[in-house]
């Protein structure tokens, strides 16, 4: 019988390095596998069911990594974090629903001075999210829309759990920064973007990360059999997403791509 503790592994879907998308700087970010939302637009959707699956045209289908190999391919790049200012993610799907493996991941990171984010939805039990977040240097916060109803028909959630933990984040003055999703049809209309920003402002932030939406999923959904809702719509750009900034920033929030 092993005798490894169960925070001793995560399932992984993807370790990515040199990614310039998840963070300041040059970064490796580590995908958890497993999510309790179900958004229509993810990108990942392989990456929404839990534990090992058989693997798929794009290989992507999770394994178990020991926490020390984690480490060791993330320290790999050391020179390169120091050099850009940039460090290690770990993103997933949702990283809370691995939270002892995401927890003692992170202290490791942060005691060898490795600059640590944490991008995540949020939807976790307060104490699940507070214990993880307390290595981490900056959490990127995935906010899909301020009205919970909508919220839960584009998610499968609604956004309350997620609002009392940006809330208590942000109370405890970590460094936080929300990201927004702009979906075609869902979130992406002047009056959205007020929405958002007066939810910002409510908890006393002052600036978005807008994640235009795209495409890069599609091909796994086919693969995967699940029918894909967004395929008739078009990819945005930044300058897609102009007015939808300009609103925000009248409202007093600056936006970032």
């Amino acid at each position: 019988m092993s005798t490894k503790r169960f925070n001793e592994e995560a399932c992984i879907f993807n370790i990515q390095k040199f990614s310039i998308h998840d963070g300041p700087g040059i970064r490796t970010a580590v995908f958890f596998k497993g999510c309790p939302l179900r958004c229509s637009w993810c990108s990942n959707p392989e990456s929404q069911v839990g534990g090992v699956q058989p693997e798929r045209e794009f290989a992507l289908a999770g394994r178990m990594y020991s926490l020390d190999a984690v480490v060791d391919i993330c320290l790999a790049d050391r020179a390169f974090y120091l050099e850009s200012n940039g460090g290690v993610t770990l993103t997933g799907g949702e990283v809370l629903m691995q939270e002892d493996s995401a927890t003692e991941l992170l202290r490791r990171l942060k005691a060898e001075g490795i600059h640590t984010v944490l991008e995540t939805s949020g939807f976790a039990p307060m104490e699940v999210f507070l214990r993880v977040i307390e290595h981490a240097s900056l959490i990127l916060y995935d906010i899909k829309h301020y009205d919970s109803e909508k919220h839960r028909q584009g998610t499968a959630v609604d956004n309350q759990i997620i609002l009392n933990n940006l809330h208590e984040a942000v109370k405890r003055d970590i460094d936080v920064l929300v990201r927004i999703p702009v979906i075609p049809g869902y979130n992406d209309s002047l009056d959205d973007a007020a929405g958002f920003a007066k939810l910002i402002k409510e908890v006393q932030l002052t600036e978005a990360q807008l994640l235009p939406f795209h495409q890069f999923g599609q091909k796994k959904y086919e693969t995967l059999g699940i029918p894909y809702l967004f395929s008739d719509y078009r990819t945005l750009y930044p300058d897609d997403l102009l007015d939808f900034m300009l609103e925000m920033k009248k409202q007093g929030v600056k936006c970032l791509y």
